[in-house]
């Protein structure tokens, strides 16, 4: 079944609610939301027009009471038909002055002189504005500050709630799909560049709304790396393919791959293969509330690592969601506890021989009894194109 887009306005009230609880702990007389993940979050404000750098958009959430969009005209009527009332706006781009002014207005309307505007600071945030204005508005606010904002959004977005799962589930059914029907459309000669035109295709045709992440390899008993851009270098039998999409339905990403062996694959590749699905399995079994990350990365790690070499790849996964890739990393420091509602991918890699790699990537949401398996799991054996 097809979940509803969108969200209640209530649920959006909801996480707003839980932000004001958060910021009260801290001191935090309003949060600044200048990004689209953290915008989104709170308001439902969807639209591919965050791909233009030259607009910024501002939400800020007051202690209490709702959030004040202040935003550039051409978004009004869209954010006007979210649950957000009190729209300021202005004609943007204004070269003497992008919406700083009418954003230091509103601050200083809400926040008391000795008050802390929260800010995202940490690892996987920006400010979208640029240095300038930034600056501006400090000054412009003092004796206000703008300090962190105690990763209090990072913290409400890593637990999903019951629809934002439905969303990733329903996402990856529709990679899941667009993986089955690669066999039908692949074949060796063809270039590596029309087999990422046609994944592409297959995504769509099966209900993505877009597809902003497609990367993959081809070569002969695995692959190097696993970022490269697609060339026209032709599928030669004896390749492994690998495809990785990260596709959106509903603003939320599902996020996964899958290997394909071109002709009978090696014993190496055989064996390689069916090594990631057993590390992946490894972290499933343990994927229970109250284990920490670093205990998935263990359990993956002994099985595609035994003799524990440091890893090139960094991690083994990470949170999914409204973006790609989002807090936590499974990495050995990483303490993160489970707790019911996180979404994550598990993301062993493995070397084959003479500096080839695979990997293999799932997604899970972590339940009160486990690992839910969101995208469909694997089987030891490579598939076979």
């Amino acid at each position: 079944m097809t979940p509803p887009r969108g969200f209640p306005a209530e649920d959006l009230k909801q996480r707003t609610s839980a932000a004001q609880a958060l910021m009260a702990e801290h001191g935090l007389a309003a949060l600044l939301l200048t990004t689209e993940p953290e915008i989104r979050y709170y308001t439902g404000f969807l639209t591919r027009f965050w791909e233009s750098p030259t607009r910024p958009w501002f939400v800020i959430i007051p202690a209490t009471g709702d959030p004040i969009a202040v935003i550039p005209s051409i978004g009004a009527h869209l954010m006007g038909q979210s649950w957000i009332t009190d729209i300021r706006t202005w004609a943007a781009p204004d070269y003497e002055d992008d919406g700083i002014g009418l954003l230091g207005d509103a601050l200083s309307e809400i926040v008391p002189a000795s008050g802390k505007i929260g800010l995202a600071d940490q690892m996987e945030s920006h400010v979208r504005m640029p240095l300038a204005d930034l600056r501006r508005l400090e000054a412009a606010l003092s004796p206000r500050s703008i300090v962190g904002d105690a990763t209090i959004t990072r913290q409400l977005r890593m637990v999903k709630s019951e629809a934002e799962i439905a969303k990733i589930r329903h996402a990856a059914g529709i990679a899941n799909r667009a993986f089955g029907r690669v066999p039908e459309s692949v074949v060796a000669g063809m270039p590596l560049s029309e087999v990422f035109r046609r994944f592409q295709s297959l995504c769509l045709e099966e209900g993505a709304d877009w597809v902003p992440y497609l990367a993959g390899a081809a070569d002969a008993g695995g692959y190097a790396d696993v970022i490269s851009p697609a060339t026209d270098t032709p599928l030669a039998i004896g390749d492994v393919l690998m495809l990785d999409t990260g596709l959106v339905w509903d603003g939320y990403f599902c996020d996964f791959d899958r290997n394909f062996s071109l002709g009978h694959p090696s014993q190496d590749v055989v064996a390689a293969h069916a090594r990631l699905i057993d590390a992946t399995q490894a972290a499933a079994d343990i994927a229970k509330p109250g284990a920490v990350i670093s205990d998935l990365f263990h359990a993956m790690n002994r099985v595609v690592n035994p003799s524990g070499n440091a890893m090139e790849a960094g991690r083994l996964g990470h949170g999914l969601g409204m973006q790609l890739t989002e807090w936590p990393s499974i990495i050995p420091q990483d303490q993160t506890v489970l707790v019911p509602g996180m979404v994550l991918t598990l993301e062993p890699s493995v070397t084959v021989r003479d500096g080839k790699i695979l990997v293999h990537e799932e997604n899970i949401v972590i339940r009160a009894g486990g690992a839910d398996f969101l995208s469909a799991p694997q089987s030891h054996d490579i598939l076979v194109i």
